[in-house]
C-alpha cells in the first residue's frame, strides 16, 4: 500500500483500492454468502417460505451421502458420482504431471531458450481455440467410426472399433488434453530456475539418470509441481463441457449433478449445498498438497 500511495498518490490509491473493494464484494463475497444462506435452506414453495418448515437444516449436505431417505444408511448416487469424480480428478492430475515433466524438463534445461520459446509457442497455439471446439474435435476423434479407431484398425492393433466414449476412457483424455498447459508452464517455470551446474556436478559424482532427477530436480520443482497438481485437480473437478461432451450416462461428473439440481429439479438448496461439498473438496486438496511437497502459499505464488 505505501508503495502505491508513493507511486500514485492518495487520490488515485483510494479509487484503486475502492474499486477492488468493490469488485471483490459485489462480484465475490456477496454471491457466495446467497448460495450459502441457500444451501442451509429446505426446497420450499413460495407459499412455505417463512412458514414452520423454513428454518435452518443439514439436510442438504447429509442427502449427498444418504440420498433422499435420510433414514436410510446406504450411499447416494450423487455420492458414487462424487466418488467418481475425485478419483478421475487425481487420475487426469497424475497423467498430467507424468506426461508433462518430461517435456518441462527438456524445454528448461535441454535445448536453447530460443527453441523452448518456440516450442511453447507451438503448444500454446491450440489452445487458442474455443475449449468447447477442441473438446468437439476430441468427440469426433474418439467416434466408434472415428479417426482414430481407422488409423488403429489400418496399422492392425486392434481387429474392431472401440467404444471409446463408452465409459470413462474418453473423458480422461479429453481433460488431459484440456489441461496440460496448466500442469506444463508451472513445471517448466520452477525447472527453468535450476542452476544446470547442479545436473551437471551431480551426474560427475556418478548419480544416476534416476537419482539426479529425485535428488536434484525434484526436490526444486516442488512448488511447480503443487502449483501444477493443484490447477488441474481443481480445474478437473470443476470442468463441464468435457464431462458433458465425452462422457456417457454411467460416468457422470459431479458438476453434472450440481447442474440438474439447479437448473432441471430447481432444487437450488441442494445444488448450492453440492457446490459447497465440491469448493470444499478442492481446498483440502490443496491443503493436502501444500503439506505434502512442504511448500507455503510464498512458494506457490513464486
Amino acid at each position: 500500500m505505501s508503495e502505491l500511495l508513493r507511486r500514485y498518490g492518495l487520490p488515485l490509491t483510494t479509487a484503486m483500492t475502492l474499486a477492488t473493494l468493490v469488485w471483490v464484494v459485489m462480484m465475490v463475497v456477496l454471491p457466495y454468502f446467497v448460495m450459502v444462506e441457500y444451501s442451509f435452506h429446505r426446497n420450499l414453495t413460495v407459499t412455505e417460505i417463512g412458514g414452520p418448515r423454513d428454518v435452518y437444516t443439514l439436510e442438504n449436505y447429509a442427502s449427498l451421502f444418504r440420498g433422499t431417505d435420510l433414514t436410510a444408511w446406504e450411499f447416494s448416487d450423487d455420492f458414487r458420482v462424487f466418488l467418481r469424480t475425485i478419483w478421475g480428478s487425481a487420475l487426469v492430475t497424475f497423467v498430467c504431471l507424468v506426461v508433462c515433466y518430461p517435456v518441462a524438463y527438456y524445454l528448461a534445461l535441454g535445448t536453447s531458450k530460443e527453441r523452448a520459446a518456440f516450442m511453447l509457442v507451438l503448444l500454446v497455439i491450440p489452445f487458442w481455440i474455443n475449449e468447447i471446439l477442441r473438446t468437439f474435435a476430441w468427440f469426433i476423434l474418439l467416434a466408434y467410426n472415428g479417426p482414430l479407431n481407422a488409423v488403429l484398425q489400418g496399422m492392425g492393433i486392434i481387429d474392431a472399433p472401440v467404444r471409446w466414449l463408452s465409459g470413462s476412457g474418453g473423458v480422461i483424455i479429453g481433460m488431459t488434453y484440456a489441461f496440460l498447459l496448466f500442469m506444463m508452464f508451472p513445471l517448466y517455470n520452477a525447472i527453468e530456475t535450476l542452476d544446470r551446474n547442479q545436473v551437471e556436478a551431480a551426474r560427475d559424482l556418478g548419480a544416476s539418470t534416476w537419482r539426479v532427477h529425485w535428488r536434484v530436480v525434484v526436490p526444486h520443482a516442488k512448488p511447480g509441481v503443487a502449483v501444477g497438481c493443484i490447477m488441474v485437480f481443481v480445474l478437473a473437478a470443476s470442468s463441464y463441457i468435457v464431462p458433458y461432451l465425452l462422457g456417457s450416462p454411467g460416468t457422470r461428473w459431479f458438476t453434472q449433478t450440481i447442474y440438474e439440481w439447479f437448473f432441471e429439479a430447481s432444487d437450488w438448496p441442494r445444488g448450492a449445498a453440492y457446490a459447497f461439498i465440491l469448493l470444499g473438496l478442492c481446498v483440502a486438496f490443496i491443503m493436502v498438497m501444500m503439506r505434502v511437497f512442504k511448500v507455503g502459499l510464498t512458494d506457490i505464488a513464486k
